[in-house]
């Protein structure tokens, strides 16, 4: 992401509405637990991005079966080391257009994505491996080395804790506190919105309600997941 197209839609991209974000969740995590990565889909994830596509999403569906019934740090440390081994290239390069919010699918596929590539993927991922959406928020925060807005993944371990920072930047986990570089500006998932003043737990500013960026996102996933047109 950009620091003009980023920090340009901040406010409007978290302050519209998120029920999209909360059914497109659902929806996938159940899906996963249904283990619908058939031959089909992988067939369709070849004809849309090539042979070594489809081997690649293999991978991360293979992770995510042998780490399942690992402690949550393993979890953590996983699923962030598997999806930091993706290169950075922005969105106007790589999709060529000013911002574009790929489906984990299409972030493994082509190996490659921005900050909010990468944060989604493991949102999703987590996410199937079990830990409460209550725990995972998206945050948009300044990346203040860079100068430039950022998205990263915070996972909460309790309500009211410190939330442990997964970066494509530093790639080391931890905590907010200690991530002085960042400055916290929204975070959000399916429960709602809120405000950030520091890295902790911040004010909750709406609930629910419709997200285009993300809804599209959905869409392109069911395309592939479901095989609809």
């Amino acid at each position: 992401m950009t620091t003009r197209y980023a920090c340009k839609n901040y406010r409007r991209t978290c302050t519209y509405a998120l029920t999209g974000l909360l059914i497109g969740i659902v929806s996938f995590v159940a899906a996963q637990q249904e283990n619908i990565f058939t031959s089909q889909v992988y067939n369709r994830i070849e004809s849309l991005f090539g042979k070594q596509a489809s081997t690649d999403v293999a991978k991360w569906r293979q992770l995510v079966s042998e780490i399942e019934n690992d402690d949550i740090d393993e979890k953590l440390y996983q699923v962030n080391r598997f999806f930091n081994q993706f290169d950075f290239v922005d969105d106007l390069k790589h999709w060529r257009q000013p911002d574009y919010w790929a489906t984990p699918i299409e972030f493994i596929s082509t190996g490659a994505g921005d900050c909010e590539d990468y944060s989604i993927a493991k949102y999703f991922s987590l996410l199937e491996l079990g830990i409460p959406e209550s725990q995972l928020r998206l945050m948009y925060v300044t990346a203040l080395e860079l100068n430039q807005a950022h998205m990263v993944l915070a996972y909460y371990p309790t309500p009211t804790s410190v939330p442990l920072v997964l970066d494509n930047i530093n790639r080391r986990i931890l905590p907010a506190s200690q991530r002085r570089d960042l400055a916290p500006v929204y975070s959000f998932n399916g429960e709602g919105l809120w405000a950030a003043k520091s890295m902790g737990t911040g004010r909750k500013l709406r609930g629910s309600g419709p997200m285009k960026m993300w809804d599209d996102m959905i869409d392109r996933l069911n395309s592939v997941m479901l095989g609809d047109t």
